[in-house]
């Protein structure tokens, strides 16, 4: 589904990305894993199009993604990709539901049809008594559930989360988890996830090790 192929990145030219090779298949749960500053978090967001590289490319179903000009690859990004951060990012000023609906509104999909999958998406989340609550009236868990929704709304191909967990305790994380490979149950959801909690880890499918901006295992 995903090929990178010799992504490299520098910042400031402090190289970061060092020639990174990786393959993603179609229904994987992969955790990448590395030590702080080894460039988990740049190589998550190059693989989703948040970012681009220096050198190299990067493919999703045959899809070049730097090869599109800017606003295709904004509009390829909102329809097939889903993404999960450690801080939810969710808007105050909206309630949950209205949270969930916004990547189906910009990719300007039916309201009618947007608001109903948002509501039973928060629905198989568990969450669909907090609808309308705003964030701030929600729990950390409930947040993260309701950015979880809301990087699912449009059916993406992919989901890139960023330590998802780790602004959670151990109850919510390990829900949390859980709640990952039940997705990929329900919805044959394939997840990417940088991640330091190492119990996750060994539960994925497959763990990639970066190290100083390469990929030992």
């Amino acid at each position: 589904m995903l090929k990178a192929n010799g992504l490299k990145k520098s910042y400031r030219s402090l190289p970061v990305l060092k020639g990174v090779h990786l393959e993603i298949q179609k229904g994987e749960v992969v955790a990448i894993v590395g030590a702080s500053g080894a460039g988990k978090s740049t190589l998550l967001h190059i693989l989703g199009s948040l970012d681009a590289p220096d050198e190299g490319e990067v493919t999703i179903n045959d899809t070049n993604l730097f090869s599109q000009p800017a606003k295709s690859l904004a509009e390829f990004r909102n329809k097939n990709l889903g993404f999960v951060f450690q801080f939810h990012n969710l808007l105050p000023e909206f309630t949950a539901l209205e949270n969930v609906m916004i990547p189906g509104m910009i990719a300007k999909t039916d309201s009618k049809k947007i608001k109903l999958r948002a509501k039973e998406l928060l629905k198989s989340l568990n969450v669909d008594s907090r609808s309308d609550h705003k964030p701030s009236e929600l729990s950390g868990g409930e947040q993260q559930r309701v950015a979880v929704a809301r990087a699912l709304i449009n059916s993406p191909l992919l989901i890139f989360a960023d330590e998802p967990s780790g602004n959670l305790d151990s109850k919510n994380a390990s829900e949390l988890h859980q709640l990952f490979f039940q997705l990929r149950k329900d919805f044959g959801q394939t997840f990417v996830i940088v991640t330091h909690n190492q119990e996750f880890a060994s539960m994925a499918d497959r763990k990639v090790e970066i190290k100083d901006g390469v990929i030992l295992s």
